[in-house]
C-alpha cells in the first residue's frame, strides 16, 4: 500500500489503550462550562442535546474505522496522498495540520484563562504558557507510548472528580428538566451541534491507528470509550440543569467549575482550587495527542525531526498566547474553531469514506480489466 507506515514492534499499542486514548482526548477544556452554550440552544432539554452528540460520535467513529479497514497499517496523512494523489493529498494533510494546532492552542488559551481567573490572575501568561509547554514537548519528545502513558493515569486519576460533583444533587430540583422535548427539535440539533468543540478529540484516531495491535478490538474499544465520554458530558448536564436556575446557568461561563465552588470539605475550604490545578493532568493528553497529530501531518509534507517540531510548534504557539489576550478574543477563536471543527471532524470523515470506497472499486476494476 502506498504510504505505508513502518513502525516497529516496540512501538505497538494494546488495543485496550485506545479507551484511555480516546476518552482522555475528548474530555478537556471544554467540559468546564460546555453547559451554558448548550443550554442557550436547548434550553432545560439540553441533555438530550448531549445524547445526540454523543449519537453523532459513535456514527462518524464507524465510517473511521471503515476508512482505516480499507488501508490496514495506514494513516489519514497516508489515505488522503493515496486517494486524492500526493499534492491534492499533501494540501489535506496541511489542512489537518492547521486544524490540529488550532485545536492545541484553543485547549492551551482556555485553560490558561482558567487559571488567571480562578486563582491567579497576576500570573503572566507567558510563564503559564512556558510551563504547560515544557512540559509537553518533555511528554511527546518520550514518544507515543510516553503520552498514551499519560492519558492512561490522566483518566484513572481523575475518576475520582465525578462522583464529587454529585454532591450539589443533595440542593437540586429535579422538576427543572421538565417537561421533556418542549424545545424545538430544531433547537435541540442545535444544542448538539454547540457540543462540537466540547465532544471533539476521538478523531486521534485517524492517526493512531496503526499503531494498535489488534486492529480486530478496535471498535470495541473506541465505541466504550465514545459511551463513556457522553455518560461522563450528560451526567455533568443533568447535574447543572437540576442545580442551577434557568438565570443562573446562562449567566454562568465555567459551570462545572462553578460547581465545585460550592464544595467544601473540613480540610479543603475551596475546593474549585484543587479542582482547577488537578484539570491540568486533564489537558495535558489533550495537548499532546495534537501536537503528535500535528508532527505526524508534516513528517508527510516536509523532512524534520521530532524534537525541532516540537520547539518551533511550541514556540508559535506561545507567540498565539501572547497575543490573543481578552476574553472576547478567546471566545471568538472558539467560536470560529467550532464552525471548522464540526466539519472536519463530523462531515469530511463520511465523505472520505465514500471517495476511498468509490477509488478502491475504481482500481480494482480497473486491475481486473488489465
Amino acid at each position: 500500500m502506498k504510504s505505508s507506515i513502518k513502525i516497529s514492534q516496540n512501538e505497538m499499542l494494546n488495543a485496550f489503550l485506545l479507551f484511555f486514548v480516546i476518552h482522555s482526548a475528548q474530555i478537556g477544556v471544554g467540559v468546564q462550562g460546555f453547559q451554558r452554550v448548550v443550554y442557550q440552544d436547548a434550553k432545560h432539554d439540553a441533555w438530550i442535546s448531549v445524547i445526540i452528540a454523543g449519537l453523532a460520535t459513535h456514527i462518524v467513529v464507524f465510517f473511521m474505522i471503515k476508512t482505516l479497514e480499507l488501508y490496514g497499517s495506514n494513516d489519514l496523512y497516508g489515505i488522503h496522498q493515496d486517494v486524492y494523489g500526493k499534492l491534492i493529498g499533501n494540501l489535506l494533510n496541511a489542512t489537518y495540520l492547521i486544524y490540529c494546532s488550532f485545536a492545541f492552542f484553543s485547549i492551551l488559551r482556555n485553560y490558561i484563562e482558567v487559571i488567571q481567573t480562578w486563582i491567579f490572575p497576576g500570573l503572566g501568561t507567558w510563564f503559564i504558557s512556558s510551563t504547560l509547554l515544557l512540559i509537553v514537548i518533555y511528554a511527546f519528545t518520550g514518544g507515543l507510548r510516553v503520552i498514551v502513558g499519560v492519558s492512561f493515569f490522566s483518566v484513572i486519576l481523575s475518576l475520582w472528580l465525578l462522583p464529587i460533583l454529585t454532591i450539589p444533587l443533595e440542593y437540586s430540583t429535579a422538576a427543572n428538566l421538565l417537561p421533556i422535548l418542549e424545545t424545538k427539535i430544531s433547537s435541540i440539533l442545535k444544542g448538539a451541534h454547540s457540543m462540537t468543540f466540547t465532544i471533539i478529540g476521538f478523531e486521534i484516531l485517524y492517526s493512531i491507528y496503526p499503531y494498535i495491535k489488534e486492529k480486530e478490538k478496535v471498535k470495541k474499544h473506541a465505541h466504550l470509550a465514545l459511551l463513556a465520554t457522553t455518560l461522563v458530558y450528560l451526567s455533568i448536564m443533568l447535574i447543572s440543569i437540576t442545580y442551577y436556575s434557568e438565570g443562573k446557568l446562562l449567566k454562568t461561563v465555567w459551570a462545572t467549575l462553578t460547581l465545585f465552588s460550592f464544595i467544601s470539605f473540613p480540610f479543603v475550604e475551596r475546593f474549585e482550587y484543587v479542582a482547577v490545578c488537578y484539570w491540568m493532568l486533564i489537558i495535558i493528553p489533550n495537548l499532546c495527542f495534537y501536537v503528535w497529530a500535528a508532527y505526524r501531518a508534516t513528517t508527510r509534507i516536509v523532512k524534520i525531526s521530532g524534537s525541532k517540531f516540537v520547539w518551533l510548534f511550541s514556540f508559535v504557539a506561545l507567540i498565539g498566547t501572547l497575543v490573543v489576550q481578552s476574553r472576547i478574543q478567546i471566545n471568538s477563536f472558539n467560536n470560529e474553531f467550532a464552525k471548522y471543527a464540526f466539519y472536519i471532524v463530523f462531515v469530511y470523515p463520511i465523505f472520505l469514506y465514500l471517495v476511498a470506497v468509490a477509488k478502491k472499486k475504481f482500481t480494482t476494476k480497473k486491475e481486473q480489466e488489465e
